[in-house]
């Protein structure tokens, strides 16, 4: 399929730029489509891969289902290895016999690495788009990368910084949500609209939105619930969920460890919770970049199960795992991991973001000039270094 540009303009070819491409989930999907537009209203472009509904609105031929990726967690992937094998070379053959001008793994590494390297060897230009952490764990995967790209686009500049440190060629295109969300949010808007009450306090709890990260939060969140009312009978609580399976395990948490609170559940609209909330208490992940982009004060907690931590943590290069506190390189919001995810360590942190006003216009100062950091146009940053590294490629090749 082609996503045709507005028109022609600098550098635009007589044939369609030929782009591969391949997502592995919804956010995938979403950083796709806006990447898709953003080269068509640059050049006339022919894009196929594995897409999503947005990619393919966007005018991306599939070759197969997005859903087929879409798996989280070591005993999942081991489950389907082989079909997931069998799906990967059925890509790389495609576009090894129909070689694109460029191909972009989006997000995926563990799936799109080993594409990324296959067609680069080929000779086809590799873009990854979304750096996986390893800025944060097994670091030693960069060797790996550098084999299988020749651009990574990153979201963050501290990624930027770690691939320049090991020589590979980045770009820093700035976080699509930081565009996306307003730098002024408008609590009392959100409040109206979600049938809130403008004044009193309102705590937002999002305990997760996959079943395994809930199961393991879920019931420390609503004692940590309980333990703030006990202290403020007046604290509401608000708390969105993001489909029917997690929605009946966090409904059951709170039968059990947070019976009598004031709480209103959601269907989904998690930003509209964050932004109704004086304070969220949530899991590690982009709920936390979310939280900090509408200048929310914050408690982070995670828990992974216990053989999976055992494993994990030589393996970590830094002491610190949310967001906000990577991007200010300092210890800005209080972070729990593991045992640490306890309500009488999680209730008086909560109670401190609610109660210490220097601190929340301290946190609402520095949330705003990360949110200006990473405020850029990312689909069109993405778009405009995927070309020039297009081009280059192109003179090279004409040159020789």
């Amino acid at each position: 399929m082609t996503a045709t540009g507005d028109g022609p303009g600098p550098g635009t070819e007589l044939r369609p730029l030929r782009v591969g491409i391949v997502a592995g989930e919804a956010s995938g999907d979403l950083l796709g489509a806006g990447l898709i537009r953003a080269l068509a209203s640059r050049r006339k472009v022919s894009c196929e891969g594995v897409a999503g509904p947005r990619m393919e609105a966007a005018g991306c031929g599939s070759l197969g289902p997005m859903e087929r990726l879409s798996v989280m967690g070591l005993v999942e992937v081991l489950g389907r290895y082989r079909e997931l094998s069998r799906f990967r070379r059925e890509i790389i053959r495609h576009f090894l016999a129909h070689p694109p001008d460029v191909f972009i793994g989006v997000d995926a590494p563990d799936f799109n690495l080993a594409i990324e390297r296959r067609l680069k060897a080929a000779g086809i230009p590799v873009v990854h788009y979304v750096s996986p952490s390893v800025w944060a764990w097994r670091s030693y995967r960069v060797r790996k990368i550098a084999r299988s790209t020749d651009l990574m686009l990153a979201l963050f500049p501290f990624e930027a910084a770690f691939y320049r440190e090991h020589g590979l060629a980045v770009r820093f295109v700035g976080h699509p949500l930081a565009y996306e969300f307003p730098l002024q949010p408008d609590r009392d808007g959100a409040r109206r609209e979600l049938g809130l009450a403008v004044d009193g306090e309102v705590v937002a709890l999002l305990p997760g939105s996959r079943l395994g990260e809930v199961r393991r939060l879920a019931a420390d969140f609503f004692a940590t619930a309980a333990w703030l009312a006990r202290r403020r009978p007046d604290l509401r609580f608000v708390v969105p969920l993001v489909n029917e399976r997690v929605g009946a395990v966090v409904r059951a948490a709170q039968e059990t460890h947070g019976s009598g609170l004031d709480v209103t559940f959601l269907d989904g609209r998690s930003r509209e919770a964050m932004t109704a909330a004086d304070a969220v208490l949530l899991a590690s992940g982009t709920a936390a970049l979310e939280a900090m982009l509408l200048k929310r004060p914050m408690v982070v907690a995670y828990r992974v199960a216990h053989l999976t931590a055992l494993l994990v943590r030589p393996l970590m290069r830094v002491d610190q795992f949310s967001l906000p506190n990577h991007l200010a390189g300092r210890p800005l919001v209080p972070e729990f991991l593991q045992d640490g995810v306890t309500p009488e360590r999680l209730g008086p942190a909560l109670l401190r973001e609610l109660t210490d006003g220097a601190r929340r216009e301290m946190l609402a100062q520095e949330f705003t000039r990360l949110h200006e950091l990473l405020h850029r146009d990312a689909s069109t940053e993405a778009a405009a270094a995927i070309l020039a590294l297009v081009d280059e490629r192109s003179t090279s090749a004409a040159g020789r």
